[in-house]
């Protein structure tokens, strides 16, 4: 089974026992973390979407948050001697995926 969440502006697809890497979350490790905004659910044989959902949610631990890798940034006018180069790491959280199902389901 798998679900479509919307978390931090952008869209996954996981899976139970996934681990994702997501903008920041607030929490310490070890902490549930639960995603109400399901976009879309299916299990392969069919696939539930908008009001078919009813209340799915999709619940997960919070493994760790740290920096991802460093990008960066490079500026230059040509014949102007004008250089700027700066760098930034993004906080991002890593999310193992524990259950997937509604207020109904035990899946």
């Amino acid at each position: 089974m798998f679900a479509v969440i919307k978390t931090g502006g952008k869209q996954y697809r996981v899976a139970k026992d996934d681990v994702i890497v997501v903008e920041k979350l607030a929490g310490d490790a070890g902490a549930k973390i639960t995603f109400s905004d399901v976009l879309m659910t299916g299990d392969g044989k069919g696939l539930k979407l908008g009001k078919d959902l009813g209340g799915v949610t999709v619940t997960g631990e919070l493994i760790e948050t740290k920096k991802g890798d460093k990008v960066t940034v490079f500026k230059k006018r040509r014949r102007n001697t004008y250089r700027r180069k700066i760098g930034h790491r993004q906080a991002e959280s890593h999310i193992k995926i524990t259950a997937i199902g509604g207020k109904n389901d035990k899946e």
